[in-house]
């Protein structure tokens, strides 16, 4: 199997890009803010960007080695990549686009078909949606025959109706490439949806890496928690009692949590852990916050309703059931068990 090797180290404008990744025949997302250094990684990975010292190889080939003054140049590495704006050709249609630096010409009808943009072969980009000129990218990153394949932010040009559907039929082509690739996007959902694995990379480095319900289930800090849709309730250790541990928070209160933990921490909750009720439940091992609701957002069968420093994730059905209107106070609970205490970040 196919493994893609990058060690790299690269001083940016702020910080220094220090980082090393292998990535086997699996889409592996790279994710974290803007300016982290993740389309850095794609650019060195492709030849584009030159490191300071690092050293890049697929499957026993080098293609950068500083230390011994190799650096194979991006046309002569077996690398597709498909750019965050996709940059195809205006003036050429769908099919030249595809053909564009293909290995076989004979493959570019294949491409097409496989892609569902037959139909559009001699259409020019301009003439065709969003999500079908991604495709078009897509095609033509892979008509090179690559032995690995790098997409940046390949959804942020979609609007939000079209990127679902992107979304989905992306995550299908890439699970049948059988190909290393890696993937940058600021938005987990997408990092979530797409990739076999996520890095979650921060001023250059990666905090953590690991399947999308590692990250969630036990994220290390609090930024990858906060990246990854938990509540973050900051506060500090005070002590412990009954196997529970007591965080004053900084809005005042009090929360305990299973978790050991000393100093400065944040009290950490997913949304879907979070419970609405009208009155405070009875039991001593599970945290509750009364408060005005600020916001209540439909997301199909289910909402999101923000109260206080918490947002709940529950059923439209249980919307309704408790009446809840914005501006109304209710009480957000959630389980001592399900309270994460993290170092903040």
């Amino acid at each position: 199997m196919a493994t893609l090797h990058a060690e790299l180290s690269h001083g940016l404008r702020t910080f220094a890009l220090e980082l090393t990744l292998d990535v086997g025949a699996e889409t592996l997302a790279l994710v974290g803010p803007s300016g982290a250094g993740k389309s850095s990684v794609l650019r060195a990975v492709a030849g584009l960007l030159r490191p300071a010292r690092g050293r890049i190889a697929l499957d026993g080939e080098t293609w950068l080695d500083t230390t011994r003054g190799i650096d194979v140049p991006p046309e002569r590495r077996s690398v597709g990549l498909v750019f965050q704006d996709y940059a195809l050709f205006p003036h050429l249609t769908v099919r030249r686009n595809v053909a564009y630096g293909a290995a076989e010409r004979t493959a570019v009808d294949t491409l097409l078909e496989r892609f569902g943009i037959g139909h559009l072969a001699d259409a020019r980009p301009t003439q065709i949606s969003g999500g079908e000129r991604q495709r078009v990218a897509v095609a033509r990153a892979l008509a090179r025959e690559p032995r690995a394949l790098l997409l940046d932010e390949p959804l942020s040009a979609l609007d939000t109706h079209t990127r679902a559907t992107v979304r989905g039929e992306l995550h299908d082509l890439l699970a049948g490439l059988g190909l290393p690739v890696i993937l940058v996007t600021h938005d987990f959902e997408d990092a979530a949806t797409l990739a076999d694995r996520v890095g979650v990379v921060v001023d250059g480095r990666l905090r953590q890496v690991g399947t999308p319900a590692d990250l969630v289930t036990a994220p290390v800090d609090s930024f990858v928690a906060r990246f990854t849709g938990a509540n973050l309730v900051p506060g500090a250790v005070v002590g412990s009692r009954d196997a529970l541990t007591e965080v004053v928070l900084d809005g005042g209160g009090t929360m305990w949590s299973t978790d050991g933990a000393t100093g400065r921490v944040a009290v950490t909750v997913y949304p879907w852990e979070v419970a609405l009720s009208r009155n405070v439940p009875d039991d001593s091992a599970v945290n509750h916050v009364r408060a005005p609701i600020t916001r209540i957002t439909s997301l199909g069968n289910r909402a999101r309703v923000a109260v206080g420093p918490l947002v709940a994730e529950v059923t439209t059905a249980s919307v309704e059931r408790l009446a809840l209107k914005e501006g109304e106070a209710v009480v957000a609970s959630f389980k001592a068990t399900a309270a994460r205490l993290l170092p903040l970040a």
